[in-house]
């Protein structure tokens, strides 16, 4: 029988410790990539209630014979007009609530799906990958309109059960200009219109330096879904770029191509919005070229 000091015992007990909560971490930040925590404000709609119903943010009755509260149409949270100023940002869509893709706004299409980025925008880019990045014309050549809405009714239809493989859809732009619709159709775009003022004055600054400086504070002012959506894309993107030679798609020739589909004017007059082309241009060239510093 081996006897062992109590300070040895003590570092023993300590090394096992600090083992277990390394594990646990580990363990945390495992399931936080798998399911990140985007905040999501709840889409509260007026709603007639049949039959009794109670508050279930302040627990009181909701009474009257119409419009007795709100119902969230994501997540199905029932709660008083009232209490929706004061409900925390804590919505969990529901699928459902949540039964389509496209035109669904982002982050609640992530926090319903519980991935870190629309599926559509990762089982595009894969295909892209896999069998399209040296195609001539890549994103600037249109695949033929019907077909990418039949892309887009497949992911409404199945999720990420939609089959896009060459087998259904052997040219690669039906593909792309799915992403592009995707890209279109959202209802807050990915450089969202709150944010889009900031990044058109960034765009205007003279000085690479000053102007990627900019950039990254501006980036800041995203939604995390939108901003890793956007990450992820841009990088797709770079890649596109680094076969150049094949596909004959600058980051340039990029930036006119996603210009307009990554970045909306918020309600300008159409003279305003025509000279922002150049600065839409601007800004989604200076992400690509500099993705792997901005992100």
């Amino acid at each position: 029988l081996i006897l062992r000091s109590p300070d040895s015992l003590v570092m023993d007990l300590s090394f096992a410790l600090s083992q277990l909560t390394s594990l646990v971490r580990r363990a945390t930040l495992r399931e936080n990539d798998l399911a990140p925590k985007y905040e999501k404000v709840h889409n509260f709609k007026v709603h007639t209630f049949r039959g009794p119903h109670w508050c279930e943010y302040c627990a009181n009755f909701m009474w009257g014979l119409i419009a007795q509260g709100v119902k969230c149409a994501d997540c199905g949270l029932n709660v008083h007009k009232q209490c929706s100023k004061v409900v925390p940002n804590d919505c969990q869509p529901d699928l459902r609530h949540v039964k389509k893709v496209y035109s669904c706004d982002l982050t609640t299409l992530v926090k319903a799906h519980n991935t870190k980025r629309p599926m559509v925008v990762d089982m595009c880019i894969q295909e892209i990958e896999a069998r399209g990045l040296q195609s001539e014309g890549l994103y600037r050549i249109s695949g033929f309109s019907e077909l990418i809405e039949d892309v887009k009714l497949s992911f409404d239809r199945d999720g990420e059960k939609a089959d896009i493989s060459s087998n259904v859809y052997e040219d690669i732009n039906i593909i792309t200009g799915a992403l592009k619709l995707y890209f279109r159709e959202l209802p807050i775009p990915i450089i969202t219109y709150d944010a889009y003022p900031r990044f058109i004055e960034t765009a205007k600054i003279a000085d690479p330096e000053k102007r990627l400086e900019s950039l990254h504070e501006a980036l800041k002012l995203l939604p995390p879904a939108h901003c890793e959506t956007l990450r992820y894309l841009m990088a797709h993107l770079k890649r596109v770029t680094q076969c150049e030679k094949e596909n004959l798609m600058s980051s340039e020739n990029l930036g006119i191509v996603f210009g307009p589909t990554l970045m909306r004017a918020p309600e300008l007059d159409a003279m305003t919005a025509l000279n922002d082309i150049r600065y839409q241009r601007l800004v989604v060239e200076t992400l690509i070229t500099n993705e792997d510093v901005l992100f």
